[in-house]
């Protein structure tokens, strides 16, 4: 088995992220071209199931470069704890995400509350991420840092699935 060099393995997963950018830009330019030839339609909930189909799935792609990526540069002890630091900045931000949400919209502008809860429902995905990264950790406060981080949004995740389930089961009775 040849040895890949690092440089060629990140120009490789650059390539990768680029390509996953263009397949990207043309599904929602088709779409965006779907929706100007059929407006009324357009409007309608199967079209809103299929933009999320479409969101998740490129996602999905975004996905597989963001995996290489990560099993890179699991060597490197300071980028890997900086990156692990990171994630745990970004699983703080579902909290806040959660709480602002939970305000409603007496207290915060719609745009917050627009802002708040995409980042929660992607939170599935972020977590993946997370999970992954922390299988891979190699060094101590790296690993330290992405179980911090994982259980955050764990946690956090299972609250907005409890408040949801509890909120839906108030409006029924």
């Amino acid at each position: 088995m040849k040895f890949i060099p690092l440089r060629a393995q990140l120009w490789l997963i650059a390539l990768a992220y680029a390509a996953v950018f263009v397949v990207a830009a043309i599904l929602l330019y088709g779409r965006h071209l779907q929706e100007l030839k059929y407006p009324a339609e357009a409007s309608g909930g199967m079209w809103a199931g299929g933009d999320l189909l479409l969101d998740i799935f490129i996602a999905c792609l975004f996905m597989v470069p963001t995996a290489f990526l990560i099993w890179v540069t699991v060597g490197f002890e300071a980028f890997y704890t900086s990156y692990s630091k990171f994630l745990l900045g970004l699983s703080l931000s579902a909290p806040v995400c959660l709480s602002v949400l939970f305000l409603g919209e007496k207290h915060v502008g719609e745009s917050l509350i627009a802002l708040c809860l995409y980042r929660l429902i992607w939170s599935p995905f972020i977590l993946a991420g997370m999970g992954i990264s922390r299988l891979v950790a190699q060094f101590d406060r790296a690993k330290r840092f992405a179980s911090y981080a994982f259980l955050i949004e764990v946690l956090t995740l299972g609250i907005a699935v409890a408040l949801f389930i509890h909120e839906a089961g108030a409006k029924r009775h």
